[in-house]
């Protein structure tokens, strides 16, 4: 298969939220990805850097404000979408605010597998709970298909960039994914 054509590209954020083990992840309820879970980000407005955009996006659809630290860059297309999405990936530890339920997302903490070789499993089996938090492990089956390549890496604190192409059935068809030194 070849890579989706593409003329022009849209400037998106995304921003992932951890505190210790556990990953802050939102329920989308609208819009492009509902019924999937994610991080939180969204376009970016005129005259807006994606840090910018990531930290507005993050208070408007979880109502917490964070430092965030840019961790990756993927390319995004899918034959439902006219322009490639352009996004910019972000990470934080500590927040200030109280997470709150928007419009668009619900947000809900997750169980981060604790070694890499616990992460592939999660990643293969659904609906895990963690022992110890007793919360729901990451839902990599109720995630964009392609968070399972990239977001483990990102999650030990790699830098990524990389390229996902899904196809009208929503599945992921061809991507290509780098850890940045």
């Amino acid at each position: 298969m070849d890579w989706l054509p593409f003329n022009k590209v849209k400037p998106y954020t995304n921003a992932f939220v951890r505190q210790g083990n556990q990953l802050l992840l939102g329920y989308k309820k609208r819009g492009f990805g509902k019924g999937l879970y994610n991080g939180f980000g969204g376009k970016v407005d005129q005259g807006e850097t994606f840090a910018d955009a990531a930290t507005r996006e993050l208070q408007e659809e979880a109502g917490i404000t964070a430092k965030l630290e840019h961790r990756g860059t993927l390319l995004f297309m899918s034959p439902e979408i006219t322009e490639a999405a352009h996004i910019e990936v972000f990470y934080a530890e500590t927040f200030e605010g109280t997470i709150t339920e928007s419009d668009e997302m619900r947000p809900e903490w997750f169980a981060i597998p604790s070694t890499d070789e616990k992460h592939r499993e999660i990643i293969q089996k659904a609906k895990q709970v963690d022992a110890v938090s007793g919360l729901r492990f990451i839902p990599y089956d109720e995630m964009w298909e392609d968070d399972a390549l990239w977001l483990p890496a990102f999650l030990s604190g790699h830098h990524f960039i990389g390229r996902a192409d899904f196809g009208a059935d929503g599945r992921l068809q061809k991507w290509w994914f780098a850890l940045k030194s």
